[in-house]
């Protein structure tokens, strides 16, 4: 009998907490069983198998390669299994499912919120998670299943997620964004007509983290233009705290277009007259198969305001 129709749902448990305690004894008093037990198991399965899932050393158990891809699986159909308990009970308050959107810096400002809002005015029962975090992080818990969408800043390929349609996902263009210098309302700057490298160099920066896509997309904009990033920078990938920042100090930030022109209509910042040679892009990320009814809403509702004007 093929190994697959012997497990159950209890075993993808032990599988995935052997993998979090990397022990048998703390993973049998986490799941009421003993160690005798889980260690008979565990042997019977990569007996099944045929392949060795954990190597076995001193201070515990470490996943093999083997383990790690099955590992994945596990969570992936934990994952699945936590959307479809949160749906039933989304239904069961009386709503209309539920979806969980994770969004970068790059999209959590404009894109998203109006998609939400627009999604909530045609399914008023529906819940709505969001979860703001970078794409390195967020694009493993959308294969897992944890997310449903992913907005944010295109990579090529995401982080940990191998190749579109061939590795559980998909994902969609929805727009291209320049790159804005902006400051504080009352920086020395601000009400500047005309700014160049040297203006901009005369104050220290805010950039975001080493090898995120608006990090990168900037290195390339100054090193078109013969420079390269100050020596000493703030790095934060926290939106907030940066604008924080940019209100309370002479510090220069980098947006993305459609951010730096929210935030300025807001009078929270001012958009420099100077724009980087540099466009990025920024896409969503969904998993294949995906197809019920908020989930699919969203992606739509996420594709009409990227269509309307900045």
């Amino acid at each position: 009998m093929d190994w697959t129709y012997r497990l159950r749902l209890r075993h993808l448990q032990v599988l995935l907490s052997l993998a979090q305690t990397g022990n048998l004894s703390q993973s049998a008093k986490a799941l009421h069983s003993t160690q005798p037990a889980l260690s008979k198991w565990l042997k019977e399965l990569e007996e099944d198998i045929g392949l060795p899932l954990f190597e076995r050393h001193a201070r515990g158990l470490r996943p093999t390669p083997y383990g790690n891809m099955l590992i994945g699986h596990a969570q992936r159909i934990e994952g699945h299994l936590d959307s479809a308990r949160e749906d039933m009970h989304a239904l069961l308050d009386g709503g209309s499912g539920r979806v969980v959107i994770g969004t970068s810096g790059a999209s959590a400002t404009g894109v998203v919120p109006l998609a939400v809002m627009r999604l909530i005015e045609q399914l008023p029962q529906v819940q709505v998670r969001l979860v703001e975090s970078a794409m390195d992080q967020l694009m493993p818990r959308l294969l897992q299943g944890e997310l449903d969408i992913v907005v944010g800043r295109t990579m090529h390929p995401p982080a940990g997620a191998g190749s579109p349609g061939q590795d559980g996902w998909q994902a969609e263009m929805l727009y291209r964004d320049p790159i804005n210098f902006v400051t504080g309302l009352k920086h020395p700057l601000a009400k500047h007509r005309v700014v160049g490298w040297d203006d901009l160099f005369a104050y220290p920066w805010i950039v975001w983290p080493k090898d995120t896509p608006i990090r990168s997309a900037v290195e390339m904009a100054l090193a078109a233009a013969g420079r390269s990033l100050p020596r000493h920078c703030v790095e934060s990938n926290s939106l907030l705290l940066n604008l924080s920042l940019l209100a309370n100090s002479t510090l220069i930030g980098i947006n993305s277009q459609r951010a730096a022109m929210h935030f300025a209509h807001l009078k929270v910042v001012r958009v420099l007259p100077m724009a980087l040679d540099s466009v990025g892009e920024v896409s969503m990320y969904w998993r294949t198969g995906e197809n019920r009814h908020a989930v699919t809403l969203a992606l739509d509702k996420l594709r009409a305001v990227t269509k309307a004007p900045v």
